[in-house]
């Protein structure tokens, strides 16, 4: 069953609690929900309470327009801030955008992990401008499948084999729901400048996953981070790209649960 907690805006954002121990929230990458997360949370469950989101504009959560990148960061904090602290966070792609900026808005994190937010760090390997377009074409006349199709390809990068996998998922039928949702995250993340200077008193232990094989705009963007973390560490996960937790889910939840069950001290 799902609960919902008000963000600041009073959009009630959904999530669903599972599990036992210490509070795990996640938050879900671009055209997905809170099911992103399914080949993982068994085991995830078994070591911590876990609040899977649904960020605003799918599932069970609401939206309002106009939308704000802004207010994506604002509904992770009501999250994590209406739980019994400290919390650990983990965010996934554009996810851990809005992960990121929410550990400057909140006293209540005990461990942060980002997986390859999509930070613009160096120039982009392919312009996205002209796939948005066409994704904006197909969104237009009702083909969602193509407009992701094309997003995951063209915009992320993912390879055609992790395209085949994740089309298997039972998931797969949500992302195609939420489609139309991915221009206006997309046109954030063009439009997103990271200040890393923001974030250099911030002292929240946080690992940085990444995977081996990942084009190099996640790597750029993934050691930059790391640079400017002062408590901060990378973890690859060898011959992996951006979606391990299905890939390679044994290895993913190594390094999360290591992580967030050991010291808090990250080595540079």
């Amino acid at each position: 069953m799902m609960k919902h907690v008000k963000s600041k805006d009073e959009t009630p954002i959904a999530y669903e609690r599972r599990g036992e121990g210490m509070p795990l929230v996640l938050i879900h990458g671009a055209a997905a929900d809170h099911t992103r997360w399914e080949p993982v949370l068994p085991e995830l469950r078994k070591k911590f309470t876990v609040y899977a989101v649904d960020r605003r504009g799918r599932g069970q959560s609401g939206d309002i327009e106009p939308y704000a990148l802004e207010r994506e960061f604002e509904d992770v904090v009501a999250v994590v801030d209406s739980i019994p602290g400290p919390v650990n966070l983990m965010g996934h792609s554009f996810g851990a955008i809005c992960s990121l900026e929410a550990s400057l808005r909140t006293s209540n994190l005990r461990k942060l992990i980002l997986y390859e937010p999509p930070i613009h760090v160096e120039i982009r390997e392919n312009d996205s401008s002209d796939a948005l377009g066409r994704m904006n074409s197909y969104l237009g006349v009702g083909e969602r499948e193509k407009a992701l199709l094309l997003f995951l390809r063209e915009i992320v990068g993912i390879p055609e084999n992790e395209i085949d996998l994740l089309r298997s998922l039972p998931g797969w039928s949500s992302r195609v729901a939420v489609a139309h949702t991915i221009p206006r995250e997309e046109a954030s993340v063009v439009s997103y400048l990271l200040n890393p200077h923001r974030f250099s008193q911030m002292e929240t232990p946080t690992l940085l996953l990444l995977g081996g094989d990942s084009p190099s705009f996640f790597r750029a963007a993934i050691e930059t981070l790391q640079e400017f973390l002062p408590n901060s560490r990378i973890a690859r996960m060898p011959g992996q790209q951006h979606a391990a937790m299905e890939t390679a889910p044994k290895l993913f939840l190594d390094e999360v649960i290591g992580f967030l069950i050991g010291g808090n001290d990250c080595d540079k």
